[in-house]
């Protein structure tokens, strides 16, 4: 038995030692195996090596000053490339400031996932006082579309699969995996923590609708007396952009795109119906929903602004449930929009009926007044500058420079851009998206210039700026090409209310006359303060030929604008008069 004991020993002294890997290692291994190229975030226990050896190992990692504005980069990252974009959080109040961006992608359908580290699930578990102790998988549940924890190395490449296929399949949304501190620095062999990674297949099959239901569209498209088609980011994210354009032309139809929408037809085609909306959603008596919902956004299809006139809805959506969520869908069409628009086209024939002449003509009428109103207000070089002066330069530019990403958030810098600035491309718009949040522009200008490699102007409400700005030192420290651009008018909505109640400045006001730009120079950017249209139009060209950051301080006139922008009708009013 002794003798058997030393050859022992020997075999094992003569034997290799083995390599081993830990949680650190195999989560990076997993990433690159995937295709995950970047990662949005903010470091800090326990993930600050991460970030580091993630960096090391090829993967960008970008910092960021707030984990919510990392979070839009990564939500706005996964609408741009059908990939989940990565936000990775330190525990509890990081993982906090990132769970608003990922209920926001989760509502606006954006694949996302959220990486945050937590702590050990025995001491949360008996609530006995961890550093940032939080059940953070509890937490965020109810706000995404699903939630993994993993424990043990070896599942790693198990628990990111699952979060890649529930963040791009189906309906796509927000993914939370939990990763505890002590994962990281779990060992195990090398050889076998590499056949324990998942590389994801097809993680978004086509679903193709059925025949049955194609033929019903048709037959209920071709009946329309005044059809119209409306466009959603959906059909944005689909990336179906040659397949929706020949459906569009085909069927000759009048089109309305949403906001994110916009582009994927240029908003100068001749069926663009966007300067008619009012009339369209009135009195149209056909409507077809690419990738759209019946939310607010589109009074949930009913009421005053959809008119008197009987309407027949059909949808098309990768999610079943949608259906008659706000009205009766005469025709649901369920299946991917690449796939559903495609099998409607080809079912379309050699030939198809155009829309009767007199709704084209009456859209087409419409349209054609409502721009030539609007044109003398967005060509005047006040100063102080109004909303249309200032907007009608940055119109000239974008459609100059139409491969450029426009982002844009605020309430009246918001609604009125949306409707003044026309896009010419798809996935050249990015705004608030289903919420109206406030918030997410830099978070967007940056995972934009990061994703496309495009320039992007980020036209800001100085209101909206706030929430995000700090990350002005993120843009000038990656060295993006992004312009900012706030609209500066003293205020929320307005700089002109006034307290009667005292000497504090009235709710809606903010410091007079205050020079954003010198913000930007701070941290080695361009800043420009710019008071007259013409100013303004020379600061932004610079901007975009240089591709250095820029902020461009926009001098608004305090009384331009109004309460709310074009919602204001949702801000209840108090039903008692005060003597």
């Amino acid at each position: 038995m002794a003798e058997a004991a030393v050859q022992s020993r020997e075999a094992n002294a003569a034997a290799p030692e083995r390599e081993l890997t830990d949680g650190f290692h195999l989560v990076i291994d997993a990433l690159k195996l995937n295709g995950i190229e970047t990662v949005y975030g903010v470091p800090g226990i326990p993930i600050t090596d991460l970030g580091r050896m993630a960096q090391a190992a090829g993967i960008r990692v970008l910092s960021f000053r707030h984990e919510q504005n990392a979070g839009y980069a990564a939500a706005i990252a996964g609408f741009l490339t059908k990939k989940p974009g990565v936000c990775l959080t330190v525990s509890a109040p990081g993982f906090l400031n990132g769970l608003t961006a990922l209920a926001h992608a989760t509502t606006n359908c954006f694949p996302m996932i959220l990486i945050s580290g937590s702590s050990e699930r025995e001491i949360v578990d008996l609530q006995q006082g961890d550093y940032e102790e939080m059940d953070q998988l509890a937490i965020a549940k109810p706000l995404c579309k699903a939630a993994f924890r993993v424990l043990h190395a070896q599942d790693i490449g198990i628990g990111l699969a699952r979060a890649i296929r529930a963040a791009v399949s189906g309906r796509p949304g927000g993914v939370y995996l939990d990763l505890p501190a002590k994962l990281f620095g779990q060992a195990m062999d090398a050889e076998a923590g590499q056949k324990s990674l998942v590389k994801v297949i097809d993680p978004a099959p086509a679903q193709l609708p059925a025949p049955d239901a194609v033929k019903r569209a048709l037959d209920v498209l071709k009946s329309a007396k005044r059809p119209l088609i409306i466009l959603g980011k959906g059909a944005a994210y689909a990336q179906a952009d040659d397949a929706i354009r020949a459906f569009v032309e085909r069927s000759g139809v009048p089109f309305l795109p949403m906001s994110m929408a916009k582009g994927l037809l240029p908003d100068t085609h001749p069926q663009c119906a966007g300067a008619a909306r009012s009339t369209v959603l009135k009195d149209s008596d056909v409507v077809l929903l690419i990738g759209a919902r019946l939310n607010w956004l589109l009074s949930h299809g009913k009421g005053k602004a959809w008119g008197d006139a009987p309407k027949k809805f059909i949808q098309i959506d990768i999610e079943p449930k949608e259906m008659d969520s706000n009205v009766e869908i005469a025709a649901p069409v369920v299946g991917d929009i690449g796939s559903c628009v495609s099998a409607l086209l080809n079912a379309m024939g050699g030939s198809w009926p155009a829309p009767p002449a007199d709704w084209v003509k009456t859209v087409t009428s419409k349209r054609e007044e409502n721009i030539a109103k609007m044109a003398p207000r967005l060509m005047n070089n006040n100063s102080p500058m109004d909303y249309h002066g200032a907007l009608g330069v940055l119109r000239t530019i974008v459609k100059e420079r139409p491969d450029a990403i426009l982002v844009n958030e605020g309430a009246n810098t918001l609604d009125l851009a949306r409707g003044v600035i026309d896009i010419y491309q798809p996935r050249k718009r990015l705004d608030v998206g289903t919420w109206g949040v406030m918030g997410i522009g830099m978070g967007y200008a940056i995972g934009a210039a990061v994703e496309t490699g495009k320039p992007v102007l980020a036209v800001e409400g100085d209101s909206a700026f706030g929430f995000s700005g700090m990350e002005i030192e993120t843009v000038c420290r990656y060295k993006l090409p992004v312009c900012v651009v706030i609209f500066n008018n003293d205020g929320i909505y307005r700089g002109t209310d006034v307290n009667s109640a005292g000497s504090d400045p009235a709710t809606t006001v903010f410091i007079k006359g205050a020079r954003y730009d010198k913000m930007i120079e701070a941290f080695g950017g361009v800043g420009v303060n710019a008071t007259s249209p013409d100013e303004l139009k020379r600061a932004v060209n610079a901007a975009m030929d240089s591709g250095q950051p820029t902020l461009i301080n926009a001098v608004i006139d305090p009384a331009a604008g109004s309460e709310s922008g074009r919602i204001g009708n949702l801000n209840p009013k108090s039903a008692v008069r005060k003597k």
